[in-house]
């Protein structure tokens, strides 16, 4: 392994790889101790060394320069102390010193300490010099470790041992010193003869070797020596200076434990090293329980030697697979390490066990853990079926018991959805708090619903529970807007666009989902851009318009008449890159940068033409849009190649590119705007440098629409019971189906009407279970599929079913878990601790109490609202009296403060002490402040605490001598695993108020718990009717992670404590909310929970009760824009006291000395003004006045009031005339242009200039001006538009300091087309002179099915004629028109084919004419005949039943046939066939079918269709029952009546005739095809259901007519006809004579 460079230099490296060279250095060190022997006796090296320094001394200069650059080398720290370090000693470091005058026995020994330990001190100075510091590796400081020999830097004794070391060298030195100087004095005369010889023959020595020196070497060294000193004296200034608390440092380890593996019976050892200053305290534990090496005397050894910690375990087994940790200590802080130890078996143990244990159960087996075991997995307090809605949160869980328990294994725990993983993330967290699991929804959201499914694993066993959950949509923001579609995902991506699809929602708001919009939003922004600007209804989207290498998100909303829904979840980030980028981004090097780039020629490819693209294909196609996609070519040369796509209309060749500005990058393509069911062709070319080459082959023929079919609805919808909430749905799956995505299963309670959603997440199987039904009640279902072209039709309603229990037929257990009977399934679950469970202290601690540890914070998991825990009862109120109730804040229980005239008072006291977070030995209490601070500002508090042993409190101490600010306080030095009690007193300028309430009892141990605590220092403020603002502290203790947010309850005071609700959603960031939608006059409480990653944490104290009203005489802050633009904000308070101020703030924080603001208050008023209102000042700003009763009121500048405030400041600075209309033109008649605009106000001194062309005109001939200053119009009129009349027409207004204008541009195809529309109007007048057309000729369908040519007249007279043509031809009409109406008709009957034609009339008189022209030819004939058939097709009357000889004629009539009538029949859904038996035809306007000797087959029921070329109309005759029997026993008449009778005039008639038919028919007569009913003149009966008698009993001509015989049965009807005839003779007489008379008269 290779190591890092500091570790090679200085040959300090982890001992967990590095024993051997360890026991090596420590042999070593030990042997070169024994040798210096300098802990018990003098060494002759100190002897030595002292006297040589005396000596040195006192040499000369040059010499002095010389021992100095030799002590140097033991003072550099840059490169030369890396090389030189291994034969350098701690003890020349420490003579260095002495050398130089640095006696001082304590630097010595705290210098020495210093430089000794391995890590650099963190107050030290650095005594590099700069050039040496530009030497060192960026980014890392190079500790310097100087130890007695080589090898041993950093490895040295503990600190204690090095102390004495230190100070046993530094006693030694000064006695060695101080002997020698006695001697000296003794010895001086003796000496110095032969001292100075010495000095002398050195000197000489001396003198030769500088004369061979160079100049330059000389001042080298002096310089070096200069140097060198004043680094010295430095050094000993920043030592004499240096503060021993400025070492101080928290326990950092530079070695960690490492996790072992080892086989049983082996001993292991774990090391560590850990610095800090106090030397950190290390204690280790086994599985978070310390180690006590004597309760196993021999079972484990810890120590502690050279500043390495070892804990050795002896002859492992089992019992020790374990977590070990090192936890390390020091005034400073605690900071752990973490190992694991896995204690294996040796195969042959196993096999010895495996036949041990072969008489054994087979449920036991052998697991990977290396013994025999079988676990038994079981869940209590599980999740139950849950249903959440969008936007909220929601917590599933459930306790873990595993038997038999095994403390060193944790179980593997894993979550599914609908069989897949959950994955942690932004919208899902998971955690496992040792018995109890929990899975969190931070942000409910449809994707999220389903089932859910919690795996334990232990070894080779495993159980899993699961449950469904529902996620409800959220309530619309416009009524009736559809829902939020679901699952945005990218299904392709490339440089040009990325491929979006999602879900379509199942609820549509009420009216049919016309599309969706997607959105777009670039990573690292938060502005959002819509993507299309028609709604589109197919559920994939190319995204176009992006930029290349940067990623993307998206959202899509749905669309109905009725708005706009919410967005929907947001993707995953996407790149806009080509997949082969993307891969090629995301890849590694294969190795390590070689610090070389190898540059290589090619061969020029400049002037290479690329060839076509190959493989082109149509890979989608919707109605919306087309992707093509194609292969690059393989001649393209070395540079990049972009594309042009092209297309062009199915069967010419008239190409058009398409991306003709823009080329394209990759091989994919994205084309809209095409025509919906038109054919195309497309083809590519591919362009570079050296041109465009030759295009691809065209792909083959595509029609523009969704080539994926909306579903069909499906089939056999089969509910059955399956609990009492519960109820099991099946289908069928729709035939033909393609790609579907899944189903939506509705559900309606029996005669309610109404149909709610089953699911919000379409489930792809073809049985669900719906929950949350009311058990007794009758529900019915309906199911339809949806896919990517959109949600079919409903299927058929299901048969009702009761929800109860289904006896012995209810779902698996596995699949869907019991539910419990209550209505929609939802049951509160009650959450655990996190961490261990709070020890409990005995009940008789105190007399009449309850104890209680502050317990951590405790988690619920009913739908992710979280459960205070419940504080335990304070001790008894005979100890102190109790605190009274916390009054609403801001409000005072005395009396209001204008009124006091009492002097100060003490203050009362606090009250509600908790215990805000433990250590093993401090605690943080918090408190909240006395209601009455006795008219003053309370200054500080005092805090009181004392031990309970076995219930028996001892006595008081003082907590803090100096008093504190705050109502949060850590009180230290306490002892660990000991009960206390607290009491806290406030303190004004009165003096110190009564203690308060005895606080409960809280056990001083390190809470462990991985959530944080709660928060506190609640208050709320800006009190109003329906909300307040309420804001608090974060919590002391954060957890094992830092807070990420916060979550809001509130229920009324009155309610009970499973009435908290949360107040929002997701968790806010920020310690402040305003709370909206309160009721006025109810009371409320308050309370905050913290969040963090491993879960929600304890909630705070109570904030309230506090009523919401708003008090007389509250004002609120305003904003306000004077003449100059300033823009303030300004507040008044009429309640103010001689002491109270105004407080302002943004987002709560106080603004004292912003640079933003300026804050002037006088009296009782105050403004805070900006300087320069930008989005740094984009917040929420309230102010409070102090000593009231917390009146406070706020004002929101976001950035829509930003925009408002800046622009009202813009026009205040520049003021403008506001208009109401900006300039337009338009046409009037005659061709003649008006120009105006309108302004809301102009006074009687308002000026208008008008500008042509940035020149001013004037009124003339040409031009006509007006201005009413009374509407504020300005008009400008001209008569006629010419060529040189194009350009930029602007009015310019000054009214005062305002000033205003607008500007119209009327140029190239927009002052054409005005130009046109003017010569228009001017012919449209001139022609409206004479007689002309006000309705141009068009066409009607008459109920008759005529057509009917209308056109509509204006401007004639008696001598106006029209005329009509057909193909110019004038068609005779046979009436005169009459123009009295001004409607000119040409009615056409029995319209055909013949009828086509080009059709023309034309009006004229003395003053002109005017013709119109209708085109009847074609499509428009096409459309014109589908009308016609469309109302033949609905004059079709009912199929009527005819019994015929032959068989059974089905029949109905129409006005009149053509034959672009298509008539089709159909039997039982099935097309009829034709042969000799049934036959179909049409005889006149009858329309039938022959059905000859029916058969029982030919019963059901029979469809005549009639398709006018669009749509379809159906007549629709059941026949069901007839058949043999029916053609024999329908109603008929056999026989008896006439079929003509005639009977003079006065004589009697009477008919007989025989019916027939079984059942017996009805019998009824008509008379004129009216019915006729039997009367004295007319006698009408049946006798025995088989004759039937017509009687008359005196015939006059009233009764001649056609009359009718009707027989009925259920088999068929027949009608009977004969005609009566009444004739008078003398008439019939007369009529004979004159008929010979006309015949005579002929013959002549």
């Amino acid at each position: 392994m290779a190591l890092p460079f500091y570790q090679r230099s200085q040959q300090h490296y982890d001992l967990s790889y590095r024993d051997k060279d360890l026991r090596t250095t420590m042999s070593q060190y030990q042997q070169e101790k024994q040798r210096s022997a300098i802990y018990t006796h003098g060494s002759a090296a100190y002897t030595s060394r002292s006297s040589a320094a005396h000596r040195q001394e006192s040499q000369a200069s040059s010499r002095v320069a010389s021992s100095s650059q030799q002590q140097a080398s033991h003072f550099s720290f840059g490169a030369e102390v890396q090389r030189k370090a291994a034969s350098a000693s701690a003890y020349d470091y420490g003579y260095g010193y002495s050398s130089h005058g640095l006696t001082d026995s304590s630097l010595l020994l705290e210098d020495y300490s210093s430089i000794s330990s391995p890590k650099t001190k963190r107050a030290k100075h650095s005594l590099l010099s700069g050039e040496e510091k530009e030497n060192l590796p960026g980014g890392y400081l190079v500790p310097i470790y100087s130890g007695r020999q080589v090898h041993v830097s950093g490895m040295t004794d503990t600190e204690e041992e090095r102390i004495k070391e230190a100070a046993a060298y530094i006693a030694q030195r000064n006695l060695l010193a101080s002997e020698e100087g006695i001697r000296a004095s003794k010895q001086l005369t003796a000496s110095k003869r032969s001292m100075q010889s010495k000095q002398a023959t050195s000197v000489l020595e001396q003198e030769e070797t500088l004369e061979k020196k160079s100049r330059e070497v000389t001042i080298r060294e002096k310089a070096d020596l200069l140097s060198l000193r004043k680094t010295l004296e430095e050094t000993q200034a920043y030592h004499g200076k240096l503060n021993e608390d400025h070492l101080l440092h928290a326990p950092e380890f530079i070695i960690k434990p490492r996790s072992h593996t080892v086989w049983e019976k082996e001993n292991v050892i774990l090391h560590c090293s850990v610095v800090g200053w106090p030397e950190p305290r290390l204690t280790w534990y086994k599985n978070q329980v310390p180690i006590n090496v004597h309760a196993s005397p021999g079972k484990y050894i810890i120590g502690s030697r050279y500043g390495i910690h070892t804990l050795e375990i002896t002859e492992c087994d089992f019992e020790d697979t374990a977590q070990y940790r090192a936890s390390a200590m020091n005034v400073q802080g605690e900071l752990s390490a973490y190992a694991s130890v896995v204690v294996k078996r040796y195969k042959g143990e196993l096999d010895e066990m495996r036949s041990h244990h072969a008489t054994m159960p087979p449920s036991f087996a052998v697991t990977p853990y290396g013994y025999a075991a079988k676990f038994e997995i079981h869940f209590d307090d599980k999740f139950d079926v849950s249903f959440g809605r969008e936007r909220e949160t929601m917590s599933l869980g459930c306790r873990v018991v595993i038997t038999p328990e095994i403390k060193r294994f944790q179980p593997e725990i894993q979550w599914y959805r609908n069989g897949e993983p959950v994955s942690p993330s932004k919208w899902v967290q998971t955690h496992w708090s040792g018995d109890r699991a929990t899975l969190t929804f931070s942000h409910l959201n449809k994707e999220d619903e389903g089932l859910y499914t919690i795996r334990v694993r232990m070894g080779d066993y495993y159980e899993q529970y699961s449950a469904y959950v529902f996620v409800r949509d959220a309530d619309a923001e416009i009524q009736g807007a559809p829902a939020t579609p679901l699952d945005v995902v990218s299904l392709e991506a490339n440089k040009d666009y990325i491929i979006i699809s999602w879900k379509q929602p199942a609820v549509d708001g009420g009216s049919p989902i016309l599309g969706y919009f997607i959105d777009k939003c670039e990573v690292g922004t938060d502005s959002w851009s819509q993507c299309n600007d028609t709604p589109v209804k197919f559920a994939r989207f190319p995204v176009t318009g992006l930029i290349e290498g940067r990623s993307y998100i998206f959202r899509v909303r749905a669309v109905n008449k009725n708005g706009i829904g919410l967005p929907s979840r947001v993707s995953e980030p996407v790149a806009a890159l080509d997949p082969a980028e993307k891969a090629r981004l995301k890849s590694r090097p294969s190795a390590p940068w070689t610090g070389q780039i190898i540059v290589t020629e090619e061969e020029p490819s400049a002037g290479i033409v690329p060839g076509p693209p190959t493989d082109l294909c149509v890979t989608e196609a919707t109605r919306s849009y087309v992707v093509l996609s194609w292969k690059p070519p393989g001649q393209r040369g070395h540079e990049g190649i972009m594309y042009f796509v092209e297309k062009c209309d199915a069967g010419t060749e008239s190409w058009q590119r398409v991306n003709t500005e823009l080329p394209v990058k990759s091989p994919r393509f994205a084309l809209f705007d095409l025509a919906e069911g038109k054919s195309y062709q497309f083809r590519v070319r591919c362009s570079n440098s050296a041109g465009v080459g030759e295009p691809s082959e065209a792909t083959e023929v595509t029609v523009v629409g969704d080539k994926l079919d909306i579903p069909q609805a499906p089939s056999k919808v089969i509910p059955s019971r399956n609990t009492d909430t519960s109820v099991v749905v099946s289908w069928e799956e729709p035939p033909d189906a393609k790609e579907l995505v899944g189903y939506y299963i509705e559900a309606s309670m029996v005669g309610s009407g109404t149909w709610e959603p089953c699911n919000n997440n379409p489930v792809k199987g073809t049985r669900f279970t719906c929950h949350g039904l009311v058990t007794g009640q009758s529900y019915i279902f309906r199911v339809r599929a949806v896919n990517a072209a959109g949600l079919s039709d409903y299927s058929q309603d299901s048969e009702a079913i009761e929800v109860k229990a289904a006896i012995g037929g209810a779902v698996s257990p596995d699949v869907w878990p019991d539910l419990p009977a209550a209505p929609g399934g939802l049951t509160a679950s009650r959450g655990a601790v996190h961490g261990a469970s709070p020890k409990s202290c005995p009940k008789d601690a105190l007399p009449d109490s309850k104890l209680s540890k502050p317990s951590p914070p405790r988690v619920s998991h009913d739908l992710g609202h979280t459960e205070a825990s419940k504080v335990s009862d304070t001790v008894q109120e005979g100890l102190t009296p109790a605190p009274q109730k916390a009054a609403p804040q801001g409000q005072s229980q005395s009396e209001p403060l204008k009124e006091k005239k009492d002097p100060v008072a003490a203050p009362s006291p606090p009250y509600d002490i908790t215990c805000l977070e433990s250590f093993r030995d401090s605690m943080v209490l918090g408190w909240k402040q006395p209601d009455n601070s006795g008219g003053a500002e309370i200054t500080g508090y005092y805090v009181n605490y004392r031990e309970v042993t076995d219930g028996k409190p001892g006595p008081w101490r003082e907590a803090n001598i100096k008093a504190v600010s705050e109502e949060a306080y850590k009180i230290s030095n306490l002892k660990e695993n000991v009960v206390y009690q607290f009491q806290v007193a406030a303190m004004n300028l009165a003096g110190l108020g009564a203690p308060s309430a005895v606080s409960q009892s809280f056990k001083c141990e390190e809470w462990t718990i991985a959530v944080p605590g709660p928060p506190h220092s609640l208050r709320y403020s800006e009190v109003r009717k329906n909300s307040l603002v309420l804001q608090w502290k974060p919590p002391l203790y954060s957890g094992r992670t830092p807070v990420t947010g916060y979550f809001l309850d509130l229920k009324e005071a009155s309610a009970k404590e499973d009435q908290w609700r949360g107040l929002n959603e997701t968790a806010i960031e920020h310690t402040y909310l305003k709370v909206q939608g309160l009721q006025e006059g109810v009371s409320y409480v308050f309370r905050v929970r913290a969040i963090n990653q491993a879960g929600v944490g304890k909630p705070s104290d109570l904030a309230g009760p506090v009523v919401a009203e708003t008090r007389p005489g509250t004002k609120e802050v305003v904003v306000s824009v004077d003449d100059d633009g300033i823009i303030s904000l300004n507040f008044e308070c009429d309640q103010m006291t001689p002491n109270s101020e105004f407080t302002w703030s943004k987002d709560y924080v106080r603004t004292e000395d912003s640079p933003r603001v300026e804050v002037e208050s006088k009296g009782n008023k105050t403004k805070m003004t900006f300087k320069d209102l930008g989005t740094d000042d984009l917040g929420i700003y309230s102010c409070d006045v102090t000593d009231t009763d917390g009146i406070a009121s706020s004002y929101v500048i976001d950035e829509d009031e930003l925009k408002r405030l800046l622009a009202l400041s813009q026009e205040h600075k520049f003021p403008t005339v506001p208009t109401k209309s900006e300039l337009a033109v338009e046409i009037l008649e005659k061709g003649l242009v008006r120009f105006w605009m309108q302004a809301e106000k102009l006074s009687a001194n308002a000026k208008v200039n008008y500008i042509f062309n940035e020149k001013e005109i004037f009124e003339g001939p040409k031009y006509k001006m007006h201005v009413d200053r009374n509407t504020g119009i300005i008009e400008m009129f001209m008569e006629k538009l010419q060529d040189e009349d194009e350009g930029t027409y602007t009015f310019q207004i000054q009214d005062g300091r305002a000033t205003g204008h607008s500007t119209l541009v009327l140029i190239g195809d927009v002052y054409k087309k005005l130009q046109k529309e003017a010569e228009f109007q001017r012919q449209e007048w001139i022609r409206k002179q004479g007689p002309h057309f006000a309705e141009y000729l068009s066409w009607e369908v008459t109920g008759e099915c005529n057509v009917l040519l209308k056109c509509k007249v204006a401007n004639i007279k008696k001598e106006t004629n029209i005329v009509w043509y057909k193909d110019e031809r004038e068609i005779s009409v046979d009436e005169k028109h009459d123009f009295q109406d001004g409607i000119c008709t040409l009615l056409i009957t029995e319209f055909s084919k013949k009828d086509a034609g080009f059709y023309e009339v034309i009006l004229k008189d003395d003053r002109g004419k005017d013709k119109s022209r209708l085109k009847l030819v074609d499509e428009a004939f096409q459309e014109l005949m589908s009308e016609v058939c469309r109302k033949i097709a609905l004059s079709a009357t009912d199929l009527k039943i005819q019994s015929t000889a032959e068989g059974i004629r089905l029949y109905s009539f129409v006005t009149y046939y053509l034959d672009d009538l298509k008539v089709n029949w159909s039997h039982n859904g099935t097309a009829v066939k034709y042969t000799d038996r049934v036959k179909s035809g049409v005889t006149g306007e009858q329309i039938w079918l022959q059905i000859n000797e029916p058969t029982p087959n030919d019963k059901g029921k029979y469809i005549m269709e009639l398709f006018d070329g669009k749509t379809g109309h159906q007549k629709m005759v059941d026949l069901s029952g007839q058949g043999k029997r029916s053609a024999a026993d329908r109603a008929r008449v056999l026989g008896g009546l006439p079929d003509v009778v005639t009977i003079q005039e006065g004589k009697a008639l009477n008919l007989t005739c025989t019916v027939w038919g079984d059942p017996a028919p009805e019998v009824s007569w008509l008379k004129n095809e009216r019915p006729l009913a039997s009367n004295d003149h007319c006698n009408l009966r049946l006798e025995a259901g088989k004759t039937a008698y017509f009687t008359i009993l005196g015939v006059s001509t009233a009764d001649s007519g056609k009359y009718g015989l009707v027989v009925k049965n259920k088999y068929g009807t027949e009608t009977s006809d004969f005609t009566v005839s009444v004739f008078i003779p003398e008439e019939e007489a007369r009529t004979a004579t004159a008929e010979a008379q006309k015949g005579t008269q002929k013959s002549k």
